[in-house]
């Protein structure tokens, strides 16, 4: 009795990872820091900002704490950079104001991050996906609240792309948390090897990876600053490296259905 080979499993769905990949966050983030600062000053510390989140999240999930409210996060990463980082002079630090008003600039901000425009690449990419692949599901997989991406989809004008936004609120859990993966497959009831991830994070695309998803890393200058590209190229970890961006996307997925 002759054995035929299975086809390899094409896939079903794709999950977006949001911030950052799709969207630029350090245009509307820089834009709403203290005009006392430089241009330089604003994008250094909201870049440090960014970097001081993720790693409060990674605490707290190696603490096997919940999620926190993303707003909490930033408000608190925030204030501790600004009263630790020396490259900000005495006068430019009392720029910024913590107290509880809500008319204080920490808050508006915070605003900031719910209001992001997307990548220029991006709407192309998803627009034509969604014309080629109408059986193709498209989710949002990305840390955060529930409340932030509706924000996110509809200051970006993205939400007519995805079917379903899962935050970390409604997960239970951050990523790169196993977790994070299973839970999400379960409730669109597909397979790890029928998704692929889209991410311009690598350790999210490493958590993905390890529950048997695909995955598509597209690096963004603005994210991933701890990161060796040419070390990531070298070793292979990702199945495809998109370095210009989502131009790229469609054939990949094409390639895949």
């Amino acid at each position: 009795m002759s054995s035929v080979e299975e086809p390899p499993p094409r896939i079903k769905a794709t999950f977006f990872d949001f911030m950052g990949t799709c969207l630029n966050w350090h245009a509307s983030v820089s834009a709403s820091l203290p005009e006392s600062l430089s241009e330089r000053e604003a994008s250094d510390l909201a870049l440090e900002w960014r970097r001081q989140y993720f790693i409060s999240n990674q605490n707290r999930l190696s603490q096997n704490l919940a999620p926190e409210d993303i707003d909490i996060t930033l408000f608190r990463t925030l204030q501790k950079i600004v009263n630790e980082h020396q490259y900000l002079s005495a006068d430019k630090k009392g720029s910024f104001d913590f107290s509880d008003s809500e008319t204080s600039n920490a808050k508006s901000m915070i605003k900031a991050w719910h209001n992001q425009p997307a990548w220029e690449d991006v709407s192309p990419a998803l627009s034509t996906i969604r014309a080629e692949f109408p059986h193709l599901e498209v989710f949002v997989h990305a840390n955060g609240t529930t409340r932030l991406q509706l924000d996110l989809v509809r200051s970006s004008g993205l939400g007519k792309y995805f079917d379903m936004l899962f935050s970390s609120q409604l997960l239970g859990v951050y990523k790169p948390a196993r977790e994070a993966y299973l839970k999400g497959l379960e409730l669109v009831k597909l397979r790890p090897e029928e998704v692929v991830v889209v991410a311009a994070h690598a350790y999210d695309l490493r958590g993905a990876k390890q529950v048997g998803m695909k995955t598509v890393y597209v690096p963004r200058w603005t994210d991933d600053v701890d990161e060796d590209l040419e070390k990531i190229k070298k070793d292979g970890e990702f199945e495809f490296v998109l370095e210009g961006g989502m131009g790229g996307l469609v054939d990949v997925v094409r390639g895949l259905v």
